[in-house]
């Protein structure tokens, strides 16, 4: 199973997540990240293979059964505009599962979250995937 993070701005919620799932599981990770320091933290993390950019995500959403990150991936002009159109089109049409984390930041505000802590939402995300590795 091809499993690709992708985050920007400092990668700090990506990163827990790719923590949590090595934890569970041994897979392959492959992380992208919208500026180096994200792509640099998600490797400090445990990512396997790692990339930064705009054309990077667009090739990892090509070969990915499952794309994890926070629910602005899929927002032209989120994360303080990190996101570019081309990007939030890759993820939002790729073939892939795609397990969105939501979080209510940079004008994105996502209704029914505010009770619910960060690492509740990273811990539904993993467990989500593990049901995917599970049915396959």
């Amino acid at each position: 199973m091809q499993i690709l993070i992708v985050d920007g701005q400092g990668g700090k919620l990506a990163s827990e997540v790719i923590k949590a799932i090595k934890k569970k599981v041994t897979c392959t990770i492959t992380a992208v990240g919208t500026n180096a320091i994200a792509t640099e933290n998600m490797l400090k993390a445990g990512a396997d293979i790692a990339a930064t950019g705009e054309n990077p995500i667009i090739v990892a959403c090509r070969k990915a059964d499952v794309i994890i990150g926070p629910i602005g991936i899929v927002i032209a002009d989120a994360l303080n505009g990190e996101i570019t159109p081309n990007i939030a089109k890759a993820i939002g049409s790729a073939d892939a599962t795609r397990i969105l984390i939501p979080i209510n930041r940079c004008d994105n505000l996502v209704a029914g979250i505010n009770a619910i802590n960060t690492k509740d939402l990273i811990n539904d995300a993993v467990n989500k995937l593990m049901s995917l590795i599970d049915k396959n």
